[in-house]
This record gives C-alpha cells, sequence and structure tokens, in this order.
C-alpha cells in the first residue's frame, strides 16, 4: 500500500469498460485511498465509437459503485477528449467535486481502427490521432495548469503500448500517435519538471480486454491464423510466459503517483513480461 495517495485527486480518462485498463487504474487508486474521477465518452454511436471501444455512461456509473462498494471514493463524467472545452471542465469538475487535482492519467485510447495503410481514410485517421494525441495534449495542458496554480506537484501518466516503441502490422494511425505520445510526454516532464510534476508513459504489451478480445480477432484473422494459434505464437514471444492483465499497468500507475516514484519522469515504462525492453 501507498500511504502517499490518500486523499490525492485522481482523474482516468476512458474508465467506464468492464475489465479495462482505465477501470483496473481507478480501482486500484481508489483502494490506495485516492479520491478518484472516472470519465469515458458516455455514449456509443457510428463506426468511430463502437460499442466495443467506448464506455457508456451506464458502464461508467457501475464502475463508480464498484468502488463505493469497496470502500472507496469516486464519481463519473463523461465528455469528449477531442474537444478541448470538454478536457477542461473535467479538470474543474474534479477540483469542485474533491478541491483539487492531484493525478492525470491519460488513458482513454482508440484502438480499433486497423487496417492496411493503403485503405486507411483519413477520417480515420484523423479519429485515431485526435483522441490518442490531441485528447492527451489537452490532458497535460489543462492538468498541468491547475497543478501549477496549486502549487503542490503533481503525477501525469499516459497509457502508450508497445506499439510506441515498435511497428505494428496495420496500425499505422495507432502505431504513429502512440510513438508521438511518448515524444509529448518527454518533452512535458522537461517543461514540468520544475513545477514537482512528473510525466511519465507506460508501454503495456497485449492486454485481453473488450477491446482486446476484438483486436485478437482481427489481427489474428489478417494474418490468416486460427484465433488459438495466433494467442499461443503471442503467447510465445513473452519471456514471462503469458500476455498482459489490466492489473499489471494498474501497479506501475500506483507506483509512479506515489512517493515512491516521485524521482521518475520522462520514461516510457514497459509493462510487458520481457517482450519489449528498449
Amino acid at each position: 500500500m501507498y500511504e502517499s495517495l490518500k486523499g490525492k485527486v485522481a482523474v482516468v480518462t476512458g474508465a467506464g469498460r468492464a475489465k479495462g485498463l482505465g477501470e483496473a487504474m481507478a480501482k486500484r487508486l481508489a483502494a490506495e485511498g485516492a479520491l478518484v474521477v472516472l470519465h469515458d465518452l458516455g455514449k456509443a454511436g457510428d463506426r468511430f465509437t463502437p460499442e466495443h471501444g467506448v464506455g457508456t455512461a451506464s458502464e461508467l456509473e457501475q464502475r463508480v459503485e464498484e468502488i463505493r462498494a469497496a470502500g472507496g471514493t469516486a464519481v463519473s463524467f463523461t465528455g469528449d477528449l477531442r474537444v478541448e472545452a470538454e478536457v477542461a471542465a473535467l479538470v474543474a469538475f474534479a477540483v469542485e467535486t474533491f478541491g483539487g487535482l492531484d493525478i492525470w492519467i491519460n488513458n482513454a485510447g482508440v484502438g480499433y481502427l486497423f487496417g492496411p495503410l493503403v485503405d486507411m481514410e483519413s477520417d480515420e485517421w484523423d479519429t485515431v490521432l485526435d483522441v490518442n494525441l490531441r485528447g492527451c495534449f489537452y490532458g497535460m495542458k489543462h492538468a498541468a495548469r491547475q497543478m501549477i496554480a496549486q502549487g503542490r506537484g503533481g503525477r501525469i501518466i499516459s497509457i502508450a503500448s508497445l506499439a510506441g516503441k515498435s511497428a505494428v502490422l496495420y496500425t499505422s494511425a495507432y502505431t504513429a500517435s502512440k510513438h508521438g505520445l511518448i515524444g509529448l510526454t518527454r518533452t512535458a516532464a522537461l517543461e514540468l519538471g520544475p513545477h514537482g510534476i512528473t510525466v511519465n508513459a507506460i508501454c503495456p504489451n497485449h492486454v485481453t480486454t473488450g477491446l482486446g478480445a476484438w483486436q485478437n480477432d482481427f489481427s489474428s484473422g489478417a494474418k490468416g491464423q486460427a484465433l488459438d494459434e495466433y494467442m499461443a505464437r503471442m503467447t510465445a514471444g513473452v519471456p514471462l510466459g503469458r500476455v498482459g492483465v489490466p492489473q499489471d499497468t494498474a501497479r506501475a500507475a500506483a507506483f509512479l503517483c506515489s512517493d515512491e516514484g516521485s524521482y521518475i519522469t520522462g520514461e516510457a515504462m514497459n509493462v510487458s513480461g520481457g517482450e519489449e525492453y528498449h
């Protein structure tokens, strides 16, 4: 347990889906005594916001109730991270609800508009970059403004990916966005360090969340492999012998948010069982 997390105010974006990374991080921070705002888009719609990629308002509220039932403190907020005013409103909501902001986790992302580079449409590219990179920029910007005004430092974490360091087949926009996110993280760490704000990224390997299951189906089909064969080959490439689970990322996030991680900034931490090592 990290005593230093008690009473800290944390925002976790993209936290509505059951068994997702956002849920795991929000629940871990709440279990450590943090006051948590869980965010998600709130509704599925067109092919850019499918059910397997978006947390609905009802799902988000269910995650909040689960945290409360376990003795934690949490509230929900729906909004579109592609709209700067809505990101600013999320920061304001956290401050109005809990009195400040100490932790910001950029977790929301589009990990489902995959396909060959030559077939990708510009609106698909824009959607991925708008959420995965522009949305994270908005989050960093407005969270940092609040943290600087408070004068007590803070923690900003972005969930990148192994795709932020290595190429992944049929994910040109996704891979570009995650590479960009690591660059943004490093630059923000330089600028915000003097204010006592650490800025880091976490790079998980594949995690079979609800979205991860969709990715498994897509990738196995794209490679002409049966799902069992695809999963066996993926697992064989991980030295620790398994793909990731949400709690792996949640443990890393809790550490970086705590006082134990206070001298770590500008890093892109691999949480990959040894699959990625640079």
